[in-house]
């Protein structure tokens, strides 16, 4: 009798001790991931900086510190008159104002200059600003950063929930061929998107199913669920998967979610979850709701 109890305490021992390990790596991993999700936020490329949003008319459009500009940079931050963009036919050349210098790709710009369409995106400098050219379906913007923008000093990181294993899932791809799905943005425009199928999921005991859309080699789903709008960001929050292997499975790690852009800074044009990726249920993990865009 006392073997036996010997060895359920050992084998009790071994499974606490393994759960209790296999919570720890993971949580330790989801640190990591966090803390780089915040760098990132934080980085010359991250959403804290954005300090404006400026579409294009057809023709000349001036910039600069000036009021007199049709757009208006920071005052303080560049010449009253910094340069010009022309729009031509889907075509944005820019050249710089008399006198006045803006880097390019590590050069100085001069004359007119086509900087969108490129094969890269082309970014303008001039003191602590950087800005470039965005398309959103048939319209034309600079989008401008500041890279002393004071939204850095204030931000001190984005609350999530605890970190719980039970909402890491095992997700099939339905994949389908020459699939679109219409995604609207906040500008109300709508895309008609590449998607490689939906994601089935169980949880609770019921399945569950979210259509993706493919972004940077990864599968990207827009949901939304029933905390938006009150622990979460209002329309919906974002999640990132690998594709599928070749059982056709692939993980939603749904501590992972993340608030859109425009949950950082109004000068963003988000997608918007499609009506079909709104979960009936309480994601209680991820990125909770931030600021107050």
């Amino acid at each position: 009798m006392k073997a036996i109890l010997t060895a359920f305490f050992i084998v009790t021992f071994i499974i606490n001790s393994s759960g209790q390990t296999a919570a720890g790596d993971y949580n330790a991993e989801f640190g990591k991931w966090h803390q780089e999700r915040m760098e990132s936020l934080r980085s010359a490329a991250g959403w804290l900086n954005l300090a404006g949003i400026f579409w294009l008319r057809e023709g000349a459009n001036t910039f600069g510190a000036s009021g007199s500009n049709n757009i208006v940079f920071p005052a303080g931050k560049c010449p009253g008159q910094l340069g010009i963009f022309t729009l031509e036919n889907g075509i944005v050349r820019a050249e710089p104002a008399a006198g006045q210098v803006i880097f390019m790709s590590g050069t100085i710009l001069s004359g007119k200059t086509v900087v969108f369409p490129a094969d890269k995106q082309l970014v303008m400098e001039h003191g602590s600003l950087r800005w470039f050219v965005i398309r959103r379906g048939d319209r034309f913007a600079v989008r401008l950063r500041d890279l002393e923008h004071p939204a850095l000093a204030e931000f001190k990181g984005v609350e999530t929930y605890p970190p719980d294993t039970g909402w890491v899932v095992r997700a099939r791809l339905e994949s389908t061929t020459g699939k679109k799905i219409p995604i609207t943005n906040i500008l109300g425009q709508v895309n008609m998107m590449d998607s490689p199928g939906t994601l089935v999921f169980k949880t609770g005991g019921t399945e569950y199913r979210l259509d993706a859309v493919e972004d940077d080699g990864k599968l990207f789903i827009l949901f939304s669920d029933e905390t938006s709008g009150t622990e979460t960001y209002g329309t919906g929050r974002f999640l990132y998967a690998e594709k599928p292997g070749d059982n056709g499975y692939t993980v939603l790690d749904f501590n992972k979610a993340i608030n859109p852009p425009c949950a950082f800074t109004v000068f963003a044009t988000c997608p918007l979850p499609p009506l079909q990726n709104a979960l009936p249920f309480a994601v209680t993990a991820g990125e909770k709701r931030y600021g107050e865009h």
